[in-house]
């Protein structure tokens, strides 16, 4: 933890500004303020998916200016993945860009978002729709953070380290698949997840290839991630629309003829032993797999989908149709 202190007591950095939410705030802003400069100024938003929007940013913005901060300042955001997204994006923006510093405090965000320089806020529902990649100065982790969590935010950060196993490392998806959240050395399920991250980030920075296979699970994923933030009233999480992604983006790999059947059934019982099923209503299906129209991924009004060869190999650019995208979700319904 010396390392933290010496970066962000840098005196190259006139200003420090964190970044928090009420629940960092509450719960994590004293574990980081040993570390940071006697001098700084802490900027509050509201959690929650529904607050990753330009009206957050421009509150963002004005306290920066406000504070007088130039472009030899510093950002920290503190916080799970909608935090570091948003405050990523703001930093970028700021005066054509200024150093930010991610510390993720969720699972996810320890092992997903802020890892590869994505930034980005939703748009007109779209999830993600306006960013930049612009990578962090540095990602501080500590695992002290999760014990801040409850169960269902481990879950939601535990579905994108079962999507690196799926996508890169069948060993591991065989030897956790029996333990589930039951782990008890998270460091190293998260140093694992970063490393893999970190590997096809680094051969592709800007997703021009190999960097698509960490969508696998993101195409139906997000669209019906992008539904419920419009939904009143019903909250879903990341991983938690992530988990039905990639059991119906598996079903999908079914259908191509690329993953073997019994895969799919291992898959199916490890993650259903996870996660409850959402309760997707036959009359959303058609809005939801619209959806997948506007997915950044895709070419035109061809939808491109990552798929499973087998557990531990993905490919990318598959393309895929808005009536196989209902069926995926009619797959789910009846499981």
């Amino acid at each position: 933890m010396g390392q933290w202190q010496q970066l962000l007591q840098n005196r190259a950095f006139k200003k420090t500004v964190v970044l928090v939410d009420e629940n960092t705030h509450r719960h994590c802003y004293a574990l980081l303020k040993p570390y940071l400069p006697q001098e700084h100024h802490v900027v509050h938003i509201k959690s929650g998916e529904e607050n990753k929007n330009l009206a957050t940013c421009e509150h963002v913005w004005r306290e920066l200016t406000e504070q007088g901060l130039d472009r030899w300042s510093l950002l920290v955001n503190l916080g799970g993945g909608v935090l570091t997204d948003l405050g990523g994006f703001c930093a970028s923006l700021y005066k054509r860009g200024i150093r930010f510093v991610n510390v993720p405090t969720t699972l996810l965000s320890q092992v997903d978002a802020s890892v590869g320089g994505k930034t980005g806020i939703d748009f007109m529902g779209f999830k993600n729709h306006i960013g930049v990649f612009q990578e962090p100065l540095a990602v501080l982790v500590n695992p002290t953070f999760l014990q801040t969590l409850d169960m269902r935010q481990m879950k939601s950060g535990y579905a994108e380290i079962i999507k690196h196993w799926l996508i890169m490392d069948a060993e591991k998806f065989y030897e956790q698949r029996y333990i589930g959240m039951f782990t008890e050395d998270w460091t190293d399920l998260i140093r694992h997840s970063i490393d893999i991250k970190s590997r096809v980030v680094t051969a592709d920075p800007l997703e021009n290839g190999l960097r698509k296979i960490l969508n696998f699970g993101h195409t139906i994923g997000h669209a019906v991630e992008s539904f419920y933030l419009e939904q009143p009233g019903q909250v879903l999480l990341h991983g938690e629309a992530i988990a039905v992604g990639m059991l119906c983006e598996a079903w999908l790999s079914v259908q191509k003829g690329l993953l073997p059947e019994d895969e799919l059934n291992q898959i199916e019982t490890f993650i259903l032993s996870i996660y409850e099923k959402v309760n997707l209503a036959q009359a959303d299906l058609q809005a939801i797999s619209q959806l997948c129209l506007h997915d950044k991924k895709n070419d035109g009004a061809t939808i491109n989908c990552t798929l499973l060869q087998k557990i531990g190999e993905a490919v990318y650019d598959q393309p895929i149709t808005l009536p196989e995208v209902q069926s995926a979700l009619r797959y789910y319904q009846l499981l």
